[in-house]
């Protein structure tokens, strides 16, 4: 009978001991001096602050314009099958609703996610790194190990039983330009051959072109882009483009991460180029490293066994967009949106 009082009090007094702890922890941090606590909050106020009446307003640095979509683009992909994270069980695609891509103009070197330094180079800035330093990126870099490992290999091969893997129905129209968004810029090889790098960044072949963009990884994800933009599929966009060379191209985007098939597709090489053609070799990219997560939930890329197509203006703005298979209304849609284009483009709009 007395031990039963006893333990209900000890119970008690651990309980108002945790609860007095953090009540005591959160006070102490209240009551602490306003110029320790909230140092960044009064510097951010002195920032905003009117100067006084006379004196020079302080020089600060131009801060870039920033493109916000609400709700973000990403949201659009919400419900799409990913090859990673939660499974699908059903999935039916929507026509895009707002404009999808990249916040910010593509820049070379920017937005690529490789790391362009020769092994050298990386080893001489480990070695001289603060050992704090070297640690959290060891860390970053194994969290990155990671999450790859979780990914199941044949995700993007079961998610094709949705749709022939189709992830959005295009846009009913094409996306305001004032309000679109940017098509991110990528590094690799072209089918140059002679002198000089035949690495490059895709930024420099869009900018000032209206291109019809045809991403893709494999011989599957391949025919589905050329169901839209095909010479043989779309005559019509194929045409189009024939009488538009100076300010129209068609540019062919083949992603490879695996090393055996990027080999092959070295090795195979000149079938492409005579598939393609001469004057095409420097808009067929071969990208060796995969696209980063970033850039495929903001542009749509969320299915690596599919194809896309995208139809970007002069300034790499994505002003429609598809994935797929097209019908024949999809390839239709496209070609009016190219022909839209091209007009704005001669009036200078």
């Amino acid at each position: 009978m007395s031990l039963a009082p006893r333990r209900q009090l000890l119970c008690r007094l651990c309980q108002s001991r945790s609860f007095s702890t953090s009540y005591r922890w959160l006070a102490a941090e209240q009551q602490q001096p306003a110029g320790s606590t909230k140092k960044a909050a009064a510097a951010a106020a002195a920032t905003t602050s009117s100067p006084p009446k006379g004196a020079a307003a302080p020089a600060t640095a131009k801060a870039p314009q920033l493109r916000q979509v609400v709700p973000p683009p990403s949201e659009q992909f919400a419900a799409a099958p990913r090859g990673y994270g939660k499974r699908v069980e059903e999935f039916t695609p929507v026509p895009l609703s707002r404009p999808i891509g990249m916040a910010y103009p593509p820049e070379e070197g920017q937005n690529t996610g490789i790391d362009e330094r020769t092994w050298n180079q990386r080893r001489k800035e480990f070695s001289t790194m603060p050992s704090s330093l070297r640690w959290s990126q060891h860390l970053e870099r194994r969290e990155e190990l990671k999450e790859k490992f979780r990914r199941p290999y044949f995700r993007d091969w079961g998610n094709l039983q949705f749709h022939k893997g189709k992830t959005f129905f295009p846009p009913p129209r094409l996306f305001k330009g004032d309000v679109s968004l940017y098509f991110p810029n990528l590094y690799g090889r072209t089918l140059l051959k002679g002198k000089g790098s035949p690495e490059r960044d895709t930024t420099p072949t869009l900018v000032g072109k209206t291109s019809i963009v045809s991403i893709f990884s494999g011989t599957w994800a391949e025919n589905q882009a050329k169901t839209f933009a095909g010479a043989a599929q779309n005559p019509a966009l194929a045409q189009l483009l024939e009488e538009n060379q100076d300010i129209a191209q068609h540019v062919n985007i083949n992603v490879e991460s695996d090393r055996l098939k990027y080999m092959l597709i070295r090795l195979f090489m000149g079938g492409i180029r005579q598939q393609v053609g001469e004057v095409n070799w420097d808009k067929y990219f071969i990208i060796r490293n995969p696209l980063s997560d970033e850039i495929r939930e903001n542009v749509g890329l969320l299915n690596g066994k599919v194809g896309y197509v995208f139809l970007v203006d002069s300034l790499c703005r994505i002003r429609w967009a598809g994935s797929g298979e097209a019908n024949d209304e999809e390839r239709e849609g496209l070609r009016r949106g190219l022909h839209r284009l091209l007009d704005e483009e001669r009036k200078g709009l």
